[in-house]
């Protein structure tokens, strides 16, 4: 375990969705230094209320200020996904500049399109989060005139030491070889939305599994369609990302 006090207060990676960011949040939490936090932003969205630490919030304004007191305790680190555009992050200067480091995941929508349709075949065009991502990439960005870290899941599983190394000296924390293998198993933390993360469960590490992929996204025409749109915002990111 790493020394507390060189650690940022609030560490946050923001992920397209199906971009392989449950198994870093499983890397996260077998560090042992920061309080790990599943999705809270996302499971307000969703269901209009996340507990954090005991605590029922309803708002995003309350839930940032519950996540700051839980940071003055322990070093916090949050996983979400950008399916949604959450107002109250980008309107909170404090929280992007100097509550938290804000980090990004993605993957190429062909893949996150392909994968998310399996879980939700009525997936609708901004759930795929590429544009959302961006848009929380930029704000970032612009409050705090740093450029945000970027890794590209692919990277991750190709080359998961270099990539983790590389993150974790940009983002200032130490690098831990012993959290990149896991025991696999379920996590309470992932519990409200847990068949979204059966792979996650079932892994032991960053490796690569093979999906089969049962519709042609590029030619398909509504998810085609979904691909065109976010394809830009994807490829500025992945033009940012970190080589590893």
């Amino acid at each position: 375990m790493s020394d507390r006090s060189s650690l940022p207060g609030i560490l946050v990676l923001w992920s397209a969705p199906r971009s392989r960011s449950t198994a870093f949040f499983r890397m996260m939490a077998e560090r042992g230094d920061f309080t790990p936090v599943h999705e809270p932003f996302s499971y307000l969205a969703e269901f209009g209320y996340v507990d954090i630490d005991g605590d029922r919030v309803t708002s995003e304004p309350a839930l940032i200020e519950r996540l700051r007191s839980l940071a003055a305790r322990k070093p916090v680190f949050i996983k979400d996904t950008t399916d949604e555009r959450y107002p109250g992050v980008l309107a909170d200067r404090e929280f992007l500049t100097t509550d938290a480091v804000h980090t990004f995941l993605i993957r190429h929508p062909r893949d996150t399109i392909a994968s998310y349709q399996k879980l939700n075949p009525d997936v609708v065009r901004h759930q795929i989060g590429f544009e959302a991502q961006y848009e929380l990439f930029t704000q970032v960005e612009h409050v705090t005139g740093r450029e945000p870290v970027v890794i590209d899941s692919d990277d991750l599983l190709d080359r998961p030491e270099a990539v983790v190394k590389s993150y974790c000296e940009r983002v200032g924390i130490p690098f831990l070889p012993e959290a990149m293998s896991w025991e696999a198993g379920e996590r309470k933390e992932w519990a409200p939305s847990g068949r979204w993360h059966a792979d996650a469960a079932k892994s032991t590490g960053f490796t690569r599994i093979t999906e089969e992929n049962d519709v042609d996204v590029e030619a398909h025409p509504v998810y085609g369609d979904y691909l065109r749109h976010h394809l830009p915002f994807y490829e500025m990111l992945h033009a940012r990302r970190l080589a590893g």
